[in-house]
């Protein structure tokens, strides 16, 4: 039986009803397989350089140095937002990822911040875009390196989280492609061991130490 704080889309609850348990190892072997394999740091994927298109010499480096004009390119993180909101029972919402990486484990709302925009306004852009939820406050929470594999090349991130509230939660819809089902809860191990990503694993943990004191 589904919880009541969680919802699913139709073809997700169809297979949960109709799956067949002789096929189902199979299944996992399969998705096991099709995860995205370990990417490479994108710095290791400049072989010229991008000013006088020489060869590179070294490559791999941070930062990049070309010989042949001078030119150095340093690899900073990109930035990140995350939000953790609540319910009035003070259950966190968590969403089912849609894609890799970390399909069908859990993640919170949020994503990348565009350039020209603040985090602050990313925060709302994201929530809004993934759940249809407006926030109405934010408080800052944390931040933690993180990393993402982006077509076999992996991103140094800096994920910022922050404690959101909204104008309510009836509105709550997910974003096609992106997120395949919400779930509200009072995250344990077995919560925070599906995290898809570290850094939230460690928000919330932090989250949690800072409800309890």
């Amino acid at each position: 039986m589904l919880s009541v704080t969680s919802v699913v889309k139709p073809a997700i609850l169809y297979s949960a009803l109709f799956r067949n348990p002789k096929t189902d190892m199979a299944k996992r072997k399969a998705k096991s397989a099709s995860r995205t394999p370990p990417g490479k740091p994108i710095r290791k994927a400049w072989k010229f350089c991008p000013r006088c298109g020489v060869t590179a010499t070294k490559t791999g480096r941070n930062p990049f140095s070309c010989t042949a004009c001078g030119f150095t390119h340093y690899f900073a993180p990109v930035s990140a937002v995350g939000a953790i909101a609540t319910d009035p029972e003070g259950q966190v919402l968590l969403l089912v990822r849609a894609k890799d990486p970390g399909k069908g484990m859990y993640g919170l709302p949020g994503g990348f911040v565009d350039a020209g925009e603040t985090a602050e306004e990313a925060l709302r852009r994201e929530v809004l875009e993934e759940v249809q939820l407006s926030v109405t406050s934010y408080r800052y929470l944390v931040s933690y390196p993180n990393e993402y594999n982006f077509n076999g090349f992996v991103l140094p991130v800096t994920d910022m989280f922050f404690v959101i509230e909204v104008e309510s939660f009836d509105s709550i819809s997910l974003m096609d492609g992106e997120i395949d089902a919400w779930h509200f809860c009072h995250p344990t191990r077995r919560e925070l061991n599906r995290m898809a990503f570290e850094s939230n694993r460690k928000a919330l943990e932090f989250f949690l130490a800072s409800v309890e004191r």
